[in-house]
């Protein structure tokens, strides 16, 4: 008797599933634990694996349909067995609890260029707050992140991971022999990984009801968007509200030889690689271009590193940074700082690349070169002058509302030229799309972690010790080095170390910066506690699970700003009622958090005025 293949629910409040791909067919033999399709809900794809033996001897929900939970997707049976084709009714659900009741959804048009980390959670967000969302991409859903930046360099850097690790498990009595790299694979699960993070971001947008619209727009007006879609028609669309996400592509330097040579390749080439190359120079000295690096190393190219900068990573902690440098060349990374490309060749091993090094040009070969000099904000197609948008050359100006000049026009994210992480375009979206549907939302960047994903990896938040000096503030720093911490020791032999910066008289968080493994994961407690404006007494009142690599930050501070900072005398901050100083204090907050994100030297806030008065505790 054939058996019912029926949409699974995998989450409570789950209602209904999109039948996205049939991996097997009408006819297939299947046995238990074969993978018969894939579905999405939410943000999630998940397979449906069979149940029975047999065949599947009719599909009965297509690619695309909807269907309840319990409702029918298929069966397997025996060959040739006859089975109904109408679908099952759906088994009750059992409703989640009711939620308060809110006021009916409002009527407020809102478009978003761009469906980014900052246009995707900008829709969803607008589309909660009742506004009647369009989003227009003009490639893919997901932007550069999912498709050809965050996701698939963290892929390839994972693949990467693994390599070493299998290599370096000896140390461990493990001995494994790993033949060649499959790079065709490597590319096929980056790309797996991809698609499935795509598909569920457009899960989402069917889940709020935004509209989908494909094609490049343009203002013809202040409230008015001029969209080529991609079919090739044309049409004029109005808004209420318009939030700019546009996003960044990746800058050409001007360098005899680059555009011409095709073995020049930006971020987006060197992602899809037909095969790894044997050698490969880097122009640029950033995240981009150390993450590549970092990962061909460790698949056996030969890497350069070219930066015309005397250090690496700019935004990151400059003693850090060298720390990472030496590891890298350690590993057999070359790395020139203070070194200028002046042209590129072709050669026989596909381009020589001529660097001036102290005044002296030299050359260097290389089968591929990775032109990583940084990313431009990507709004030259938008017409901004045709709505009279301010921008500084592209780079669209706001203010912490995310508010253009314009107004009911904001704009997010790496079209505005300064800070171009994902993250940050997504929390910008959620205040533009707030104050777009009539809340009072602010954006403060001053939790905003920087991370670079190399080996081992990089994290920062707050102030580095160069911005400190530069800002006049009186700090301490404090340093763990991870070798005295037990999990670090057992991952990677303990390399790495912990960087505070703590405020001289009060002893708050001011930044922290992280060499280690997992930092980029770590990264997060400490944002936590700068915008907690925590003192370092907070941090160690929190007990740490031992042994973890988190509890490094706690030793860190026990250690380093307690006992011997300390010693005689204890301070405790007690927050007083004074509601007229503490708003004054978040007042001076936000102007310092501003003055950071835009290079300039505010007056600090005093936590003595903002409510904090300084006591012994007892003896």
């Amino acid at each position: 008797m054939a058996v019912e293949v029926k949409m699974p629910q995998l989450g409570l409040t789950m209602e209904e599933g999109t039948v996205s791909k049939w991996v097997k067919q009408e006819g297939d033999a299947v046995k238990v634990g074969d993978v018969l399709l894939e579905i999405t809900t939410d943000k999630l794809t998940s397979e449906v694996t069979a149940e029975a033996e047999g065949t599947l001897i009719k599909i009965v929900a297509q690619e695309g349909e909807d269907i309840p939970v319990k409702g029918l997707l298929a069966y397997i049976g025996e060959a040739g067995e006859q089975v109904g084709a109408a679908p099952a009714q759906a088994a009750p659900v059992q409703a989640a609890a009711p939620a308060a009741e809110k006021k009916p959804a409002g009527e407020t048009k809102v478009a978003v260029i761009g469906g980014g980390p900052g246009g995707y959670v900008a829709a969803i967000r607008a589309a909660q707050l009742g506004g009647k969302v369009t989003l227009i991409e003009k490639n893919k859903l997901g932007g550069t992140c999912l498709n050809v930046g965050c996701i698939p360099t963290k892929a390839i850097l994972h693949a990467a991971e693994a390599l070493t690790e299998a290599k370096e498990m000896a140390e461990y009595g493990i001995h494994i022999e790993v033949k060649n790299v499959d790079w065709k694979q490597v590319q096929a699960k980056k790309n797996a990984i991809t698609a499935q993070l795509v598909g569920g971001v457009t899960g989402l947008m069917k889940a709020n009801k935004i509209q989908i619209v494909e094609g490049t727009a343009s203002f013809a007006s202040k409230d008015t968007l001029a969209v080529l879609k991609k079919d090739g028609t044309k049409e004029n669309m109005t808004f209420d509200k318009i939030i700019i996400a546009a996003g960044s592509v990746p800058a050409v330097p001007p360098i005899p030889g680059v555009k011409e040579n095709a073995n020049c390749v930006d971020s987006t080439g060197a992602l899809s690689f037909e095969e790894i190359p044997k050698s490969l120079l880097v122009i640029g000295g950033g995240v981009i271009g150390i993450e590549l690096a970092t990962a061909y190393s460790k698949f056996g190219t030969e890497v350069t590193v070219v930066e015309a900068a005397p250090k690496l990573l700019p935004m990151m902690d400059g003693e850090l940074t060298a720390q990472l440098r030496k590891l890298m060349e350690a590993k057999g990374v070359k790395i020139m700082t203070d070194a200028k490309v002046q042209s590129v060749e072709a050669a026989a091993v596909g381009a020589k690349v001529n660097v001036e090094i102290g005044g002296k040009v030299q050359p260097f070969e290389a089968e591929k070169v990775l032109v990583a000099v940084g990313r431009r904000t990507d709004t030259e197609a938008l017409g901004l002058d045709a709505a009279g948008i301010a921008n500084d050359r592209g780079r669209i100006t706001v203010n912490d509302k995310m508010e253009t000049n314009v107004p009911n026009v904001y704009a997010i994210g790496d079209c505005l030229g300064k800070v171009m992480l994902a993250h940050v375009a997504s929390a910008q979206g959620e205040v533009a799309a707030e104050n777009a549907l009539g809340e009072n939302a602010v954006y403060n960047g001053a939790t905003n972690p920087s991370c670079v994903y190399t080996d081992p990896e990089f994290a920062g938040v707050g102030l580095t010790e160069e911005k400190a000096k530069e800002l006049g503030i009186a700090y301490q720093v404090g340093k763990f080095p991870l070798m005295a911490n037990g999990k670090s020791l057992i991952m990677n032999g303990g390399v790495g170390s912990i960087k505070f910066i703590i405020g001289t008289e009060y002893k708050e968080v001011l930044g922290v910066h992280i060499l280690g493994p997992r930092a980029t994961d770590l990264i997060g407690e400490c944002a936590l506690a700068i915008g907690m404006e925590a003192t370092v007494e907070d941090i160690i009142a929190a007990i740490h699970a031992h042994p973890t690599v988190t509890e490094a930050l706690w030793q860190q501070r026990k250690e380093q700003f307690i006992f011997p900072i300390n010693k005689n005398q204890q301070y405790k901050y007690k927050k007083t009622k004074d509601k007229q100083k503490l708003d004054e204090h978040k007042c001076s907050l936000l102007r310092y958090t501003a003055a950071v994100e835009s290079d300039l030297q505010p007056p600090l806030p005093s936590k003595e005025g903002a409510g904090f008065s300084k006591t012994k505790s007892p003896s």
